[in-house]
């Protein structure tokens, strides 16, 4: 199967009331035991990549490793792959076209692109990120590949969970529409979780609407109701694996 026709097949996924689950690898071997679990795509989270690498999230993680890094998850499965750009490392669109270019060509079909900047302490101005995701669309056709472009909006994310009001729904809704008239393929909305404002942002938007795991997100099932499209675990599964690796350690060392 070529680049392309991953690509398209991935977009194919992102069914609104039947969300694609991304549960988020790292490296190679995580991305081997998701599919072997029978994943239809795999999915990189920045945090659990950088974290697996020894750096801490935002960018801190050299581009060049996490690029190499994707291209050995896309040799070991046989699944389409999109890799978690962050804000695509640089601070201009042409570095963002620039780190669209080698994660394609190390065999992405996918990626995230974020509007908070790499320290999360600020979300750039709307018109800075849309010249963002049109200079990923751009380097992504001139590679003749249908890259998904999971455009995510920080907006809740950056909030107090209690101060999630309809100002902040406003404010993502806006972003969705812009996004979308840049080339953005869906809309990656981490940290919502209450069920009438994902349900307000999915009916708002024709982009694909994608949330990651919380233990406040309503079940799936409801998830579904609300025409989520993907539902992303992010850093989980990485956290999941390490607790496991810990406690498995401190039985044998105690036992030793």
């Amino acid at each position: 199967m070529d680049q392309a026709t991953r690509a398209n097949e991935f977009s194919r996924l992102h069914v609104p009331g039947n969300p694609v689950v991304i549960y988020n690898a790292w490296d190679a071997g995580s991305a081997r035991a998701i599919a072997a679990a029978g994943a239809r795509a795999i999915g990189t989270g920045s945090w659990s990549v950088a974290a697996a690498n020894g750096y801490p999230d935002g960018e801190q993680m050299p581009l060049e490793l996490a690029i190499a890094n994707l291209e050995r998850i896309v040799r070991a499965v046989e699944l389409p792959v999109s890799i978690d750009l962050e804000a695509g490392y640089g601070p201009t669109p042409d570095d963002v076209a620039r780190s669209v270019t080698l994660a394609i060509r190390a065999g992405a079909i996918g990626i995230n692109l974020e509007d908070g900047t790499a320290d999360d302490k600020s979300i750039r101005e709307t018109t800075d990120q849309v010249a963002r995701i049109r200079a990923a669309r751009a380097a992504a056709d001139k590679l003749g590949v249908p890259l998904y472009i999971n455009a995510r909006t920080d907006f809740f994310l950056q909030t107090d969970p209690s101060r999630h009001d309809a100002s902040i729904v406003a404010a993502a809704k806006e972003r969705a529409a812009a996004y979308q008239a840049a080339g953005a393929s869906g809309l990656f909305v981490p940290g919502i979780y209450k069920a009438e404002q994902i349900g307000e942002i999915c009916a708002s938007t024709r982009l694909p609407v994608n949330v990651m795991m919380l233990t406040s997100l309503p079940p799936r099932a409801e998830l579904a109701r609300l025409r989520v499209a993907r539902i992303s675990h992010g850093p989980g599964p990485y956290r999941a694996a390490m607790k496991f690796v810990e406690q498995s350690a401190r039985e044998a060392i105690g036992s030793a």
